[in-house]
Parts: C-alpha cells; structure tokens; sequence
C-alpha cells in the first residue's frame, strides 16, 4: 500500500504574529478569565469605592485590552457575561436617546421585563444611562446573578421596542433577544453555582 504524502498545513500569519510578540493566546485568555473572575468575585460585598472603580475601568481605555479578549468569551462564562455587561453599556451612552426610545417602545410589550430592569418611569436618556451605570455597579455590591437578570430584562424590553419600532431589521431584534436569552441563562447559572 503506497502512502500519500501531503503538504503540512501552515498555521497562519497571525500564529506567527502571536510568536513574534511574546503573547501566548492561551495565558491572554487565562488572564482575561482571571481578571473577570476577579472583578466579578472579588468585588462582592464590597464598598462603594469598588463598585466606582469598576464603572470607572468601563469609562477608560483600561476595560479595552481585556475586553477584546471577552469578545470571544462563550456566554456562559465570568468573561462572557462581563463582555455583554460592558458592551449593553457602551452602547447605551453611546446612544442614549435611541435606548431610550426603544426602552419606551418595548416597555408595553415585556411588562414584566421592564419592572426587572428597574428604569425609572418616564425612562429618558439621562434615566436610561444611569440605570447602566447602576447594573454595573452592581457587579460590586449586589448579587451578581442579580445584575444579569437585569440586563436580561433591560435586553428584552430593547428588543421588543426594536420591533415595535419597525425602525431596527429582523438582525438587530434578534440579536439584542439572544443578548437577553444569553444574560438570563447565565444568571440561572450563577444561581446554580455553575458560572465560571
């Protein structure tokens, strides 16, 4: 029996790119899972200085580098959850008048949803913005099973308002409802002790 032999498979240029610089993926990844683990663990049941520094790093360049590394993070992970945490959060001041305007939108739709995601009534920009800021700040001195269920909720009303909207395609709905869905089942993993 004659054996073929094949070319070997190259790794890529970023595999070299990854080399050259020193970085390791697998202990980027490690330390990005570490940091989340940190912030999510280690700041529980702590001060209000804390939960501050935490909204602070989401305001800086410092969340960024970490961030890029959550990006990748499966949905039912510390990182995970922390990357879609941040990213409803920057998305919200970046245009607090449409979340506000969709939040509105939706509220009639996910009664429910709405009272779990604890804006104030009339939710306005300024409303909508600062309940962000108050998931975040969560993180530190609430239940952390808490905070996701809240953004569950907040995502959940936001894409209901997309849809009543009409304004927002069929893409944009359905990828603010698997946000939802993704929050909420975390948070059902974090009840169970399984969220690592």
């Amino acid at each position: 029996m004659t054996r073929q032999h094949h070319r070997p498979m190259t790794p890529g240029d970023r595999f070299f790119e990854a080399i050259e610089s020193g970085a390791d993926p697998a202990l980027v990844r490690e330390a990005a899972d570490r940091a989340a683990t940190l912030l999510v663990r280690g700041a529980r049941g702590a001060d209000d200085e804390v939960a501050e520094r935490i909204l602070h790093l989401a305001e800086t360049d410092g969340i960024e580098t970490i961030a890029e590394v959550w990006s990748g993070a499966p949905a039912d992970t510390l990182a995970g959850c922390l990357w879609r945490l941040f990213l409803l959060r920057d998305w919200v001041h970046r245009d607090p008048v449409s979340a506000a305007r969709e939040f509105e939108a939706g509220r009639l739709h996910a009664p429910v949803a709405r009272v779990v995601a604890g804006v104030a009534e009339p939710p306005g920009p300024g409303e909508i913005r600062k309940m962000a800021d108050e998931v975040l700040r969560g993180i530190a001195d609430s239940d952390f099973a808490d905070v996701l269920f809240r953004a569950a909720a907040f995502a959940r009303v936001i894409a209901h308002g997309r849809a009543a909207l009409h304004e927002a395609g069929h893409d944009e709905v359905s990828r603010m409802l698997t946000l939802a869905e993704q929050l909420e089942e975390a948070g059902h993993a974090e009840m169970e002790h399984r969220l690592a």
